[in-house]
């Protein structure tokens, strides 16, 4: 009787197995979505306005001199515990010494005139103002380099001039490839100098859209995609909805969302070593990940939630966005110095951070970015979206304190062509920033598997 009993349970548990991973690795259909919403709180016009305008970045002396004013008549701050540096958020006395640079010595001249030295431009997209950077190779190349067009797209709180640090060495021709880029580098609706918009709804889905739809303004039916944070799930959106368009999709946060992913992350934690032995630690024990989560992402529930309060706080006082910001730019590039006065600020050059909060502070826009992280999460779409695996072949690169770390075998679960996977013992989340080499000879790597891939089929 117990044989009997312990086959009928057996084959119970196979059946409910096959059943419970045929739920998970179901795909849904594509939603229906509106590829020309309109974005404007104008009337859409009969005709809309498809010119492209040269457009020029400027730190004029008005906003200047108001945002010197508002540092220099700063209130002081408490001094961190005794025995503390960074653990209880930005440490104060390393944060004078930021706010004195960009008072006294960061010239807003001078990095203003070094981002006007890509050409800069804007055209509306859907009713919005968008901001982009478009940049061919300079340099006298061979006939034989073909020149492949990609797109660029950064995350919060960035804007494209996250990546001047690249763009040079993605448009200069290299001895051992036989192809170059241009580039578009492009701002996310409500970011840098793009537009937002007054509309609920402008998830990550729709800026997928309105980035597909830049390009094939600019005159690009297929290109390649090279995106972080926020900009890699609009990436990964395009390539799943776009996939005849997108000629190749690289990251350097690649993340599957689907159900499926997060049931074998979690079963992962019984067997971390045999599924992942070089780089488990990174993701299990799951409860290090979480102590780390709950440690880091009080801003995430709190812009997730509640953008509109943390922008109105953040929008009048410049210190309180520079705190707010270089805080989290520090973590994300190294989460295990937060026993130092910078907590990880130091691995990123201060004038390439200062123009990042700059450019936020000039535009008015920290209330617009935050609010992706609420779009983000709000709308059914987003979850059908993400459950459609892309055939689109994917290139994934991992730095050692990118936000998550997702193992090869659970991101093909999104990424079936998951032509190559890097992983490095160095790095962070702003990558273009913080390592702008790496990158680059990833990218150029990345895009040659690419091509390979194309050629097969």
């Amino acid at each position: 009787m117990f044989k009997l009993i312990t086959i009928i349970v057996a084959i119970i548990a196979v059946i409910l197995g096959f059943v419970i991973n045929h739920y998970l690795q179901r795909v849904p259909d594509v939603p229906k979505l509106d590829y020309q919403r309109w974005w404007s709180d104008s009337v859409r016009p009969s005709v809309e306005d498809e010119s492209i305008r040269p457009f020029k970045i400027e730190f004029n002396d008005t906003m200047v001199l108001d945002l010197k004013n508002r540092l220099k008549n700063r209130r002081p701050f408490r001094r961190p515990l005794d025995g503390m540096q960074s653990e209880y958020g930005i440490n104060t006395i390393y944060l004078e010494k930021i706010l004195d640079y960009w008072l006294k010595k960061y010239d807003f001249k001078g990095r203003a005139e070094r981002l006007n030295s890509f050409p800069h431009y804007k055209t509306r997209i859907q009713g919005l103002d968008i901001h982009y950077i478009r940049a061919a190779p300079k340099k006298q190349r061979a006939k034989t380099v073909k020149v492949l067009p990609i797109l660029l797209l950064h995350g919060w709180p960035s804007s494209s001039k996250e990546f001047d640090s690249i763009i040079p060495a993605l448009t200069t021709p290299r001895s051992d490839y036989d192809f170059v880029f241009e580039v578009v580098a492009a701002d996310l609706p409500g970011f840098g100098y793009s537009e937002g918009t007054n509309k609920p709804g402008l998830n990550p889905v729709q800026i997928g859209i309105i980035m597909r739809n830049l390009m094939k303004r600019l005159g690009f039916d297929k290109f390649y995609i090279q995106a972080g944070d926020w900009g890699a799930q609009a990436g990964s959106h395009m390539s799943t909805l776009f996939p005849e368009e997108i000629l190749g999709f690289h990251t350097n946060m690649p993340v599957s969302s689907r159900t499926i992913s997060s049931v074998k992350l979690l079963l992962g934690s019984l067997f971390p070593s045999w599924l992942d032995p070089k780089h488990s630690e990174r993701i299990y024990p799951l409860k290090n990940f979480m102590k780390y989560i709950i440690r880091e992402s009080g801003y995430f529930h709190l812009q997730a939630t509640k953008p509109d309060t943390i922008g109105a706080a953040l929008t009048d006082t410049p210190v309180g966005m520079a705190a707010y910001i270089m805080e989290k730019m520090g973590i994300c590039s190294n989460r295990d110095q937060v026993n130092t006065e910078h907590s990880g600020l130091a691995n990123l050059n201060i004038d390439d951070v200062l123009d990042t909060i700059t450019i936020m502070w000039a535009n008015e826009q920290i209330t617009t970015s935050v609010r992706i992280y609420a779009e983000g999460f709000n709308w059914p779409e987003l979850g059908i979206v993400h459950n459609i695996p892309t055939m689109v072949p994917t290139a994934a690169l991992n730095f050692r304190y990118e936000v998550v770390y997702q193992p090869d075998w659970v991101l093909r679960d999104k990424f079936p062509n998951l032509v190559r996977s890097t992983t490095l013992d160095f790095g962070g989340h702003f990558a273009s920033m913080h390592t702008p080499k790496e990158l680059v000879d990833d990218i150029f790597a990345s895009v040659k598997e690419f091509i390979k891939f194309h050629e097969k089929k």
